[in-house]
């Protein structure tokens, strides 16, 4: 094999490799299954939300601060705190975390979700409606 062969073969390898590194860099943690409640639907204070990142986000703040848990709703070991929180809707805020029928179902329902937890997103999908 000549020498600029060899160098790309060696390159092409190394991208490779590189690369499954990337995609691997979003490993999967674990999920968590809550229903989207009526109470998940309004602030801490009261007011009404707008958008299913802040729903999925208040029912993790019922859960792990005001006790306020659906009977379906499943603990998790990541959105403890506000900051936590905080995180998690902007996961959710960005696109792919859930579709827009997803997103329309959690505004205008109270459907049961699965929310799968990677290192860097989270995807939501909608288990019943």
């Amino acid at each position: 094999m000549s020498k600029t062969r060899s160098s790309t073969v060696a390159g092409l390898l190394l991208a490779s490799l590189l690369g499954t590194g990337v995609a691997c860099a979003d490993d999967m943690l674990g999920s968590y299954v809550a229903r989207i409640s009526d109470r998940d639907h309004q602030a801490s204070d009261g007011y009404a939300l707008d958008s299913a990142a802040q729903m999925v986000r208040q029912d993790r703040a019922n859960w792990h601060k005001f006790h306020r848990r659906d009977s379906d709703d499943e603990g998790d070991d990541w959105f403890g705190t506000n900051s936590d929180r905080a995180d998690l809707q902007r996961m959710l805020e960005r696109g792919g975390a859930m579709s827009s029928s997803t997103r329309r179902a959690i505004v205008n329902g109270e459907p049961l979700i699965q929310v799968d937890v990677y290192s860097n997103s989270v995807r939501v999908s909608i288990l019943e409606n």
